[in-house]
């Protein structure tokens, strides 16, 4: 597929990730009044995460075994499908088993697409040969920001009008993405190989991609904290109005999409390592203002950089993991011909093999975050807070491990 010819594909990508931003923080958003309307506690909540969480794995398997077969664009698609379904099963359930078990399936359509996405987001960064991962996860970012101000204009009334916001996956999951390009090897994998990997190719190097993923989960810990435990945390230790709780979600978002939409020319301009570490330091003393905010209002400020700081930390790692997995040059130049001309072809499969792995790093980040942080302030959200406001620092030492074969065009 030529670049000229990719401008649709790249929309429905786009689309993709403002589909999934949108449902998710749809659903974060009105978690308070779940946990009211249904009298589940912290350690409930907690308990109903980790089964999302482990199902989302699950999807995210799938979505590898699946991909090398079929393409991701069908594995996307039904990811999407899924979520029409979850989405009125939680938002409208008539009773509390009908409510998990929408949750559960929501967890592996959460797992499908963002596996998928990702695959897809990854595919055309090779093709373009400039960083497009940063302004694909700042339309995940879009999508959580219209699901917040609609929280917030909504929150007044019953969870039930949530139902609505299945229409946006409906609609996308038609979308023109890109299709797979080739078949998958006919020979079988090696031992050990990622499948649909062909027994010659080259062995994927995981040490480093291991050590982008350790910044992956630093980052999924605290975003899912943030997003997930921000507004049970304005309403129950603050007694934040019921309508206003959407807050610790919104203006995080806002922030993290103006940083994600200039990503690539921020880390043109400051480069990959300074700006994480920048990043990281800024982090931890964000969410150190929100663990010991004496009044909402502070923990919305502290919410808010917090945002700003880490939101380059998730499209930088993909876009690390599908540079080592297709054996970028050191130079960076993404398979570019001496030429100038398009960059090379990337192995799909061994790519999206990897990315569909890689995503796994994800769920670590997102049980520490989602269930760690519940269990660890169950009795007090501080705590639970201050836990990522220390473990994000280990985002200073990984950050040299994001740089390996940088993208330098913009």
């Amino acid at each position: 597929m030529r670049i000229s010819s990719l401008t649709g594909a790249r929309i429905a990508v786009a689309a993709a990730f403002f589909a999934q931003g949108f449902v998710f923080i749809s659903l974060t958003t009105r978690l308070p009044r779940f946990l009211e309307r249904w009298g589940m506690d912290e350690v409930a909540l907690s308990l109903l995460l980790l089964m999302m969480v482990l199902l989302a794995g699950v999807g995210s398997l799938v979505a590898e075994r699946a991909a090398h077969r079929t393409g991701s664009a069908p594995m996307l698609r039904l990811g999407l499908g899924l979520m029409v379904v979850a989405v009125p099963a939680i938002t409208l359930a008539p009773a509390v088993g009908f409510f998990v078990g929408g949750v559960a399936l929501y967890g592996i359509a959460l797992g499908l697409v963002d596996a998928t996405s990702n695959m897809q987001a990854v595919d055309l960064e090779h093709r373009y040969g400039r960083p497009i991962l940063p302004s694909s996860h700042g339309y995940w970012t879009t999508g959580g920001i219209i699901a917040a101000a609609i929280a917030l204009a909504t929150g007044h009334l019953s969870p039930a009008v949530g139902a609505f916001v299945a229409v946006v996956p409906a609609a996308i999951a038609f979308a023109r993405f890109v299709p797979r390009v080739g078949a998958a090897a006919d020979g079988a994998p090696a031992i050990g190989a990622a499948p649909g990997l062909a027994p010659d190719a080259a062995p994927i190097p995981w040490k480093p991609i291991w050590l982008v993923g350790a910044g992956l989960v630093v980052f999924y810990m605290v975003d899912t904290t943030a997003s997930t435990w921000g507004p049970v945390y304005l309403a129950r230790s603050f007694d934040a109005p019921g309508n206003l709780v959407a807050l610790a979600t919104f203006p995080y978002l806002v922030t993290s999409i103006v940083v994600r939409l200039a990503g690539g020319q921020l880390v043109t301009r400051f480069g990959v390592v300074p700006l994480l570490r920048v990043g990281a330091v800024v982090a931890c003393g964000a969410l150190t203002l929100v663990a010991l905010a004496p009044t909402w209002q502070v923990a919305v400020a502290g919410f808010t950089v917090l945002g700003a700081a880490v939101a380059l930390v998730a499209p930088l790692s993909f876009s690390a993991a599908g540079r080592i997995a297709a054996g970028t040059a050191a130079d960076g130049t993404a398979g570019a011909t001496a030429d100038g001309s398009a960059p090379a072809e990337p192995d799909r499969a061994r790519t999206d093999a990897v990315i569909a792995r890689f995503n796994q790093f994800n769920y670590v980040g997102a049980l520490l975050g989602a269930v760690l942080t519940g269990f660890v302030g169950a009795d007090n959200l501080r705590l639970g807070f201050a836990l990522p406001a220390v473990l994000v620092l280990a985002l200073v030492p990984l950050a040299p491990a994001f740089a390996r074969g940088a993208l330098n065009r913009r």
